[in-house]
C-alpha cells in the first residue's frame, strides 16, 4: 500500500488549502462536521464515519524556511517546529506517553534539542502522539522543498539538504505513520532527500490522477463568475488564467481567478492583473533568461515563438534536483515547465513534450523577462 504521497503543482494552486482541508477532515483534536456541511463528502457516511476527525493529525509547512545563510534558516525551521510543538503540549501530562520523550519534547520548546533533536522531531511527535491516542498519525507536510530551494538559491544547499533528509527519516518504517502527504512545487529526486523510502507515489502535473484536485476547471470558474455577475467576463478570464493542463485536465489558475473576482465585484470595468508574479519572485524564469544571454540563437528564437503563441519540442525531466536546476538548458525548460511558466499541449514519445505558454498572464511574465 502507499504510504506517502508526494503531490507537485506550480505555486498558488491551492496546495496549502487542500492540506489544511485534510487536517481539518481528519484530526481527533478538531470537531469538523460543520466545516463539510452540504459538501460532496458529507454524502459518503461511511467514509466520514471511519475517518472524519478520527486520526492523531500533524499539519507542518516549511512556507517560513527561508534564510540569506543556513544559521538564520536552521533558525526558521527550529522555531517552525517548536511552533508545532506548543500546539501539542498537552502532551506533557499524558499517562501514556514516556518520560524521555516528554524530556526530548520539552528540549525542542525551549529551543535546545541541537540539530540531532530537529532531525528526530518529527518521529518524536509522531510516536508521542500515537501513545497517546492508540492509534497511527496521518502526516500532512506542505512545501517540503521551500527550505531546500532557498538554500540553493543562497548557497547552502548541501547544509540544509542534510537536516530535511534527517525530517524525512519520520516517513521510513514508521510504526507510528498511518500515512502521509506531502506537498511542494518540485519533486526532488528521491535519492537526495527521501532516502531509502519504499511505498512512495509521485502525482505531478502530467499525472491522470488528481489533475482536477488543484486549480479551477472550466465549469467550476462558469460557476464562480455566473454567482458573482461577471459572467460577461468569461473570455477574459479564460485568455489570461486559462490554459494549464494537468494529466488530462485543463485548468485555471485559482489564485488569479479568486483575485479577478474580488477586485471586479467592486470595480467590473479594472483591467486584468498579472496576479500569480505579484505572489512571489521569478527567480526561475530570470535564470532562464541569464543562462541564454550566450550567443544561443536557437533559444532566443524559441523564446520568441513561445510569445507568439506557438510550441517548442523539449525532452522533461520530472527528477531534477536543486543543484542541477540550472545545471544545462534541458534541466532549464523542464524546472520552466514545472513550475508553471510553460504547459504541456499533448504528449510526445520518449517523455518528450509539446510546450507552450499558457496564457496572456505568463506570456506578459516572459515577455517582460525577455525585455
Amino acid at each position: 500500500a502507499v504510504k506517502v504521497t508526494l503531490i507537485t503543482r506550480p505555486r498558488r494552486f491551492g496546495k496549502t488549502l487542500g492540506m489544511s482541508t485534510l487536517e481539518n477532515f481528519f484530526s481527533i483534536r478538531k470537531d469538523s462536521a460543520v466545516l463539510f456541511q452540504g459538501l460532496g463528502i458529507m454524502n459518503a457516511s461511511a467514509l466520514c464515519q471511519k475517518w472524519m476527525n478520527q486520526c492523531p493529525t500533524i499539519f507542518l509547512s516549511f512556507k517560513d524556511v527561508d534564510g540569506l545563510t543556513f544559521d538564520s534558516a536552521y533558525g526558521m525551521l527550529e522555531a517552525t517546529i517548536a511552533e508545532l510543538f506548543g500546539k501539542y503540549a498537552d502532551l506533557l501530562d499524558s499517562e501514556n506517553v514516556n518520560d524521555y520523550d516528554k524530556e526530548a519534547f520539552r528540549r525542542i520548546l525551549k529551543g535546545e534539542a541541537g540539530t540531532t533533536g530537529i532531525k528526530k522531531s518529527l518521529s518524536l511527535l509522531m510516536r508521542m502522539l500515537s501513545d497517546h491516542y492508540g492509534k497511527q498519525v496521518v502526516l500532512l507536510l506542505d512545501e517540503y522543498d521551500v527550505p531546500v530551494a532557498k538554500a540553493n538559491s543562497h548557497g547552502y544547499y548541501n547544509e540544509m539538504l542534510d537536516v530535511m533528509k534527517g525530517l524525512m527519516q519520520a516517513l521510513k518504517d514508521n510504526q507510528s505513520l498511518r500515512f502521509a502527504v506531502i506537498t511542494g512545487c518540485l519533486k526532488i529526486a528521491k535519492e537526495s532527500i527521501f532516502t531509502g523510502l519504499n511505498n512512495f507515489k509521485v502525482y505531478s502535473i502530467t499525472n491522470m490522477e488528481f489533475d482536477e484536485t488543484f486549480g479551477f476547471t472550466d465549469a467550476e470558474v462558469r460557476e464562480m463568475l455566473q454567482y458573482y455577475e461577471l459572467i460577461d467576463k468569461y473570455e477574459e478570464v479564460k485568455e489570461w488564467y486559462d490554459g494549464y493542463r494537468f494529466g488530462n485536465t485543463e485548468v485555471y489558475c485559482p489564485w488569479d481567478v479568486v483575485n479577478y473576482c474580488s477586485d471586479h465585484v467592486k470595480y467590473p470595468n479594472a483591467a486584468p492583473e498579472n496576479y500569480w508574479m505579484n505572489t512571489s519572485g521569478n527567480n526561475v524564469m530570470n535564470r532562464f533568461i541569464d543562462s541564454v544571454q550566450q550567443p544561443d540563437m536557437l533559444t532566443k528564437a524559441e523564446l520568441g515563438w513561445l510569445v507568439n503563441g506557438e510550441t517548442v519540442v523539449k525532452k522533461i525531466d520530472e527528477t531534477v534536483t536543486y543543484d542541477d536546476l540550472y545545471s544545462t538548458m534541458d534541466h532549464l525548460w523542464s524546472t520552466l515547465f514545472m513550475t508553471g511558466y510553460l504547459t504541456q499541449k499533448g504528449k510526445e514519445v520518449d517523455g518528450r513534450y509539446c510546450l507552450a505558454i499558457p496564457n496572456q498572464e505568463i506570456k506578459n511574465i516572459v515577455t517582460e523577462a525577455v525585455l
